[in-house]
């Protein structure tokens, strides 16, 4: 008597569960939009001010350079110490907190760099700095 052997059946995936939290999440996402939009149409009257700072980001830095013949140049203009005291003061009435950098020959006179310096305080700059570079196998 010859025995009856059964087909083996294929192992199938199924994918209803997947197909199911995909539709949940596209519901999810939806329904979510649906929310965001209608926060966007509420009626608000917004409060009025005298006098708002914008909401921006602050300025570059002013880059001063000093050179050791005497010369003063803000970007690629050369100017005199009563334009850069202007120049200054815009800046500091437009942002309080302006960042100034000076790049000072060091071969220079300390007189100059002095007079910048001099001249941050007089307008009202807080943020002044002066840029150093360290010195290769330095240490005492």
């Amino acid at each position: 008597m010859p025995l009856k052997m059964q087909n083996l059946e294929e192992p199938r995936l199924d994918l209803t569960a997947m197909i199911d939290v995909v539709f949940n999440l596209i519901i999810f996402f939806m329904v979510g939009t649906r929310f965001a939009d209608m926060e966007r149409e509420f009626d608000v009257q917004l409060p009025q001010v005298s006098h708002a700072q914008p909401l921006m980001a602050p300025p570059d830095e002013i880059v001063i350079n000093l050179f050791a013949n005497g010369r003063v140049v803000v970007g690629a203009q050369e100017m005199p110490l009563t334009e850069l005291r202007t120049l200054l003061a815009d800046a500091q009435k437009r942002f309080e907190d302006q960042s100034v950098l000076v790049r000072c020959d060091g071969h220079g006179t300390v007189q100059l760099l002095a007079e910048v310096f001099s001249i941050c305080q007089e307008v009202g700059l807080r943020n002044y700095s002066l840029a150093t570079m360290v010195q290769e196998g330095g240490g005492s």
